[in-house]
């Protein structure tokens, strides 16, 4: 090859300057990241439409208050009527579970979710839920604590608080689910919930602020111990 040839390759070479890679394609159209994107979709609230006598009469106002459905001892049915009288209401995720059990098709597996609802001021319900899925058995769990929800009576039953704020329990109660029994004591103002992790929640959703609380049995079960506390808290409205 002659130097002219040579010469010639090598101004064509650095004419054509360093190899792109990754380049868009040519008209200069925007990536994908730039594309606009969707307005995310909030979830529809249900309507809620009343499917017994007791739910028509307090969706249409007949009925203001939780205290008139359990004084003249009515049932409640849906979990409507719960969230219509009260709509400051809470749901947590208590505890959650898998059931195991052997069959003549092989081995089963189910979920079991426990769901305390409440409003931090004096009302709680728990409720249990079981299904193959997990989101639907805290549905139903859910559901449940709703139609659990049972009005508490706070005050303050310490004699060396005596003051006229409704910050713990007017008395001591006990309460008993399964194995599990537990004491409620009043304590003074400041002192805050001498209790368990778990325990010590539930008490905030029910609205307690102060109290000592004695725990006997297996506490770790919190389908007993959940047990245990809604019946030391219904004892506060029911014998006070």
């Amino acid at each position: 090859m002659s130097q002219t040839a040579q010469s010639k390759g090598r101004s064509s070479q650095r004419g054509r300057g360093p190899p792109v890679y990754g380049g868009g394609p040519p008209g200069g159209s925007k990536s994908t990241n730039d594309r606009p994107r969707r307005p995310r979709r909030e979830p529809e609230e249900e309507v809620w439409v009343p499917k017994t006598t007791l739910g028509q009469k307090v969706a249409s106002g007949e009925i203001t208050s939780l205290e008139e459905i359990i004084e003249a001892g009515l049932r409640i049915q849906e979990s409507g009527i719960i969230k219509k009288l009260l709509p400051d209401l809470k749901s947590e995720v208590v505890d959650v579970g898998i059931i195991q059990k052997m069959t003549s098709n092989g081995q089963s597996t189910r979920f079991k979710a426990i769901v305390a609802t409440g409003n931090e001021n004096g009302y709680l319900g728990i409720g249990q839920g079981k299904s193959k899925q997990m989101r639907i058995a805290i549905e139903k769990a859910t559901s449940q604590a709703y139609l659990n929800v049972n009005p508490i009576k706070l005050g303050c039953g310490s004699w060396e608080c005596r003051c006229d704020q409704k910050h713990s329990v007017p008395f001591k109660v006990r309460g008993k689910g399964g194995s599990v029994t537990i004491e409620i004591i009043p304590a003074p103002r400041g002192l805050g919930l001498v209790a368990g992790g778990k325990i010590k929640r539930l008490l905030e959703l029910a609205g307690l602020k102060d109290a000592w609380t004695t725990a006997k049995g297996s506490t770790p079960t919190m389908n007993s111990t959940s047990k245990a506390i809604l019946d030391c808290l219904r004892q506060t409205f029911s014998q006070g």
